[in-house]
């Protein structure tokens, strides 16, 4: 009798954590979704505030604004861990900052007004593998022949959309450059952060990193005599929508369907973004979607379906070598 009771309350302990792991992983899709239409979008509302609004002046007020937003959830997270903010932790998240805000996403700005909303979107999607290229430098995680056919792919894939052969119509080289380079430091951005990512969490580094971003953004505004709140009153509308919609709930949604399901199904986010981006752009700009950037769009996909995949394997592997230890301590 003991046995049946215990067998049953087993298989209703089991169906409980099961029937919350469901929910659990209903919630982190949901948020997934939510997060790649966003974030889908940002190119778009950046290309329509940037043709209203000074590049550098829209970039401060969006992470300015989407800063802030995170900001209750990162003190939250740093309560939790029960840390307090010392010298060197503030130096560190303002230099990723300057990474990631100040120089990375004033690029991304300027360069979304030299070329298609379509293509940026695309293209500011291979900064994970420029990730790959720093982290094996700069740490432990060193190259190897997946990560080299990953790389390989979203490189195809970029040639692809900037068709160097021939130019399209929307696009400029200078532009283009921009984007790449804007890639290449928000790949930089995401190495630099990974010890106090690690120590704060996602939520409170993000957060803490866009506003000290935006200040070194309002500094530069000031000094060159561009605008810092001219034009904010007409423009209210894509402001808020870039500050809060994309900028500020974007990365919530990210972050909570990582703390929900793990950083690889967060990552199926930006996945599915280099397909909504494009659409997007067809939808509110009525830019042409030619051959080549259909080509370009799959071969990122690939390449970022091949990187979810490879992180996902790397994440069971690491899980099965702590269960091993400790089945044998």
């Amino acid at each position: 009798m003991a046995v049946e009771h215990t067998a049953f309350f087993l298989a209703d302990r089991g169906r409980l954590i099961t029937g919350r792991h469901d929910k659990s992983m209903k919630k982190a899709y949901a948020y997934v979704i939510l997060t790649a239409l966003l974030f889908g979008t940002m190119e778009v509302a950046c290309k329509i505030g940037g043709s209203k609004l000074d590049p550098l002046q829209l970039t401060f007020l969006r992470f300015l604004i989407g800063g802030l937003i995170l900001l209750p959830f990162a003190v939250i997270q740093l309560k939790q861990r029960q840390i307090r903010l010392r010298r060197r932790d503030l130096s560190a998240l303002a230099g990723i900052g300057f990474l990631g805000v100040t120089v990375s996403m004033s690029l991304f700005q300027f360069s979304i007004m030299m070329c298609n909303a379509s293509t940026v979107s695309v293209i500011i999607c291979i900064n994970p593998f420029f990730t790959m290229i720093f982290a094996h430098f700069l740490t432990g995680e060193k190259m190897n022949r997946q990560k080299l056919l990953i790389l390989a792919v979203a490189m195809a894939g970029i040639i692809f959309m900037i068709r160097p052969w021939d130019i399209q119509e929307g696009n400029s080289a200078i532009g283009i450059g921009l984007m790449v380079a804007a890639a290449v430091v928000f790949g930089l951005y995401t190495v630099a952060g990974k010890v106090s990512q690690e120590k704060l969490g996602l939520m409170a580094q993000t957060s803490i990193s866009f506003i000290f971003g935006a200040v070194f953004l309002l500094a530069i505004l000031l000094v060159s005599g561009r605008p810092v709140v001219s034009g904010i009153a007409a423009n209210i509308p894509i402001i808020l929508y870039a500050g809060i919609m994309v900028t500020g709930l974007g990365y919530y949604c990210y972050f909570r369907a990582i703390g929900l399901a793990g950083a690889s199904v967060g990552s199926f986010a930006f996945f599915l973004k280099p397909a909504i981006a494009p659409l997007m752009a067809v939808i509110v700009l009525r830019e042409r979607v030619l051959w080549n950037t259909i080509a370009g769009i799959v071969l990122v996909l690939t390449a970022s379906l091949l990187n979810i995949l490879y992180q996902r394997k790397i994440a069971d592997q690491q899980r099965s070598e702590i269960h091993r230890l400790e089945a044998n301590r």
